[in-house]
């Protein structure tokens, strides 16, 4: 776990929209939104004194989502990626990772990992045995093809808060096409942010597995955002069930994806920008 991390980045809508936000990971790895906004008040407009703070890298990552105000979360920096957990569903909120061509390749394969409880969270949490005679698989968030160029980041991709119950036809064929044509896109371009996760449409009573009582998504988002030259963002809603879908009919708008989870995407996006690549969704452009 990195120590004394600093994640900063523009914060959300409305008036905090023109504010840079810092967002401190205590030595546990979570994040706490209260905290963040303290620290983004106390820091406002102090430059010099933010620069002062050598000891404390600041990197902005414009792959993270605003922070939650309608569920638990937890936000976990890994090596690869940022995980938000939620305690109650016992699976991610969002994943969330800035994909380069370079870490497409590496020399790190999934063979020799074993998917693994996440020790930070508290208890109960998703273990391995939750999985057993389910009929999930344990799909992963940030996928392990993502993380190859590294030994941790590959081992980290196994913790089970980057971890949901998925159908295995949606994993081993939809999920896994889209996972390729991002990393095609990452090749392409030279880097994409990619945040990805579990729906659950609250109806009827929720569906979970193992003695944790994991819930089963009822589908699953993804959303890609590609800065170079003119910026352009894409969606895609799953169902987490066994059925062929096409591709072309999983693309949506991130801004119908924000709406069915209630995630604020990409808000370090200057406002103008924001509101054009989230209101448009064209496969054909990429």
């Amino acid at each position: 776990m990195m120590l004394g991390f600093v994640l900063s980045l523009s914060s959300c809508r409305d008036s905090h929209k023109a504010a840079q936000a810092t967002e401190e990971l205590d030595e546990a790895g979570f994040y706490d939104a209260k905290a963040a906004e303290e620290a983004a008040a106390a820091t406002a407009g102090s430059e010099a004194e933010a620069g002062a703070e050598k000891a404390k890298p600041q990197v902005t990552m414009m792959e993270i989502p605003a922070p939650l105000k309608n569920k638990p979360e937890m936000v976990l920096r890994r090596m690869g990626y940022t995980t938000s957990y939620n305690k109650t569903t016992k699976v991610p909120n969002w994943v969330a990772w800035h994909l380069t061509k370079s870490h497409t390749y590496g020399s790190h394969q999934r063979s020799q990992e074993v998917f693994a409880e996440d020790g930070s969270v508290p208890a109960p949490r998703a273990t391995d045995a939750d999985y057993y005679t389910s009929r999930y698989d344990r799909g992963h968030m940030c996928p392990a093809g993502d993380n190859k160029w590294d030994g941790r980041a590959m081992t980290e991709s196994f913790l089970f808060t980057n971890i949901c119950p998925q159908n295995h036809g949606l994993n081993k064929y939809e999920w896994n096409d889209v996972e390729m044509l991002c990393r095609d896109w990452a090749r392409r371009y030279g880097s994409i942010d990619i945040v990805c996760g579990p729906i659950f449409y609250g109806q009827g009573e929720q569906k979970t597995i193992g003695r944790n009582k994991v819930w089963v998504p009822d589908a699953f988002f993804k959303v890609v955002l590609c800065r170079k030259g003119t910026p352009k963002a894409i969606g895609f809603i799953y169902k987490n069930r066994g059925v062929k879908q096409r591709m072309d009919e999983a693309v949506c708008t991130v801004d119908e994806v924000e709406r069915i989870t209630g995630i604020d995407f990409f808000p370090a996006l200057a406002d103008g920008i924001e509101r054009r690549v989230e209101a448009e969704a064209d496969l054909g452009e990429w």
